[in-house]
């Protein structure tokens, strides 16, 4: 399956989760095993001499230690909780073994580049701030098995993701990814190099086999979190009978999930931007959903899935994207929304958060990224710098 990227941490990554201690007869069959393991005598008299049997006494009893430690682990594993006591390095830590939980946010970088750049640095510290009880993943195609990238990077936004104690960063392994979906025989067909819009398909069909295996919430790089969503199974609106694909969540092995990506496979034609996107999303939603227009800022639902107000993520539409990188006379508060999707795609990238600009989206890094805006100002810093000591 996926194989992990080492990526070091001085810190540790703990989930707590109450009902974890309260788990029936399985918790008991538990208690009662590790219970077995730790009273059962794991060292027989040595008749050879006090001197060896002491020796034989601390080694096994150091192996029992390890046996029960790992057994505990494989527990926390399978039952969803971490406990908080046993700290767990991230570099033991597969992605089947995070993504497991079905708690993720998956965020995926389908190009090449290894420093994530501001706005993807911010994206993914804001998700790791508001969900701090959830692993926070991201997936990038540009690493590999032998990437060796840790705190210590010249890649600075790297490392400093890195350090965050809930977030993940592994390799994109496409073809591990799409294994028993219907994307699998589609990617062994296509051909990525004639494909005028790859990086946006490759990530349109890897959130959808992603969600489907693992289940979680898929956000877009260029989505900012501002406070937690409280559904589990949920559409993005952009507009009224609209959908993005920008942003969802969905427990695994979801139907609707299916659907979709045996639609992108029968309808597929990556000549149309969004057509296994957004499109994708929209039409699988009308197929069996009336949808209607939204009038203030509830919220639609429709056969258990949630078709969340434009509000709650779009609450600045496609055309005005622009806003964000204006001052304000008075900041909007969001208070309708979960997150902000900045419209990147728009943007392609020809504006960009100043420091000192006093714009909306300089003060969304301020609040929700401090961390990623520390480090910009001090690249701004470095760069005034560096073109003072040009000019002397």
């Amino acid at each position: 399956m996926l194989q992990k990227v080492w990526v070091s941490s001085r810190g540790s990554w703990t989930l707590k989760d109450p009902d974890c201690h309260r788990d029936g007869k399985r918790r008991r069959w538990k208690c009662g095993f590790v219970r077995t393991i730790i009273q059962r005598p794991c060292l027989r008299h040595d008749h050879k001499g006090p001197g060896k049997a002491r020796m034989l006494k601390k080694i096994q009893i150091c192996l029992c230690f390890f046996f029960v430690s790992g057994i505990l682990y494989e527990i926390s594993l399978l039952s969803g909780c971490f406990f908080s006591y046993m700290p767990m390095s991230k570099h033991f830590l597969t992605p089947e073994q995070i993504l497991n939980l079905g708690k993720s946010i998956i965020f995926l970088e389908t190009t090449e580049r290894l420093e994530p750049p501001p706005l993807v640095s911010c994206s993914v510290e804001s998700a790791a701030r508001i969900y701090q009880d959830r692993p926070i993943i991201l997936f990038m195609k540009g690493l590999t098995n032998d990437t060796a990238l840790d705190m210590n990077s010249s890649y600075a936004a790297f490392s400093l993701l890195s350090a965050m104690k809930n977030v993940f960063i592994f390799p994109l392994q496409m073809e591990t990814v799409f294994q028993e979906t219907p994307l699998l025989q589609w990617y062994n067909q296509v051909v990525p190099e004639q494909e005028k819009n790859w990086v946006h398909i490759s990530s349109d069909a890897s959130r959808l086999a992603l969600i489907w295996k693992y289940g979680g919430i898929y956000m877009d790089t260029d989505v900012i979190s501002i406070r937690p969503i409280p559904e589990q199974s949920f559409l993005a609106a952009q507009k009224s009978r609209f959908s993005s694909n920008g942003i969802f969540g969905f427990p695994a092995h979801h139907k609707f999930i299916w659907d979709c990506m045996e639609d992108f496979v029968l309808k597929y034609n990556g000549k149309i931007w969004g057509n296994q996107g957004p499109f994708l999303m929209t039409r699988m939603l009308k197929a069996i959903c009336n949808l209607t227009d939204f009038k203030g800022t509830e919220d639609h639902s429709c056969q258990n899935i949630s078709f969340l107000n434009p509000q709650r993520f779009y609450p600045i539409p496609y055309p005005a994207w622009g806003r964000y990188y204006e001052v304000w006379d008075k900041s909007p508060n969001f208070n309708h929304s979960y997150a902000l999707h900045l419209w990147n795609f728009m943007n392609h990238n020809r504006k960009a958060v100043v420091a000192g600009s006093n714009t909306l989206a300089e003060k969304l890094y301020k609040a929700y990224c401090p961390t990623t805006y520390q480090d910009l100002i001090q690249n701004a810093k470095l760069k005034d710098f560096t073109r003072s000591e040009d000019t002397v």
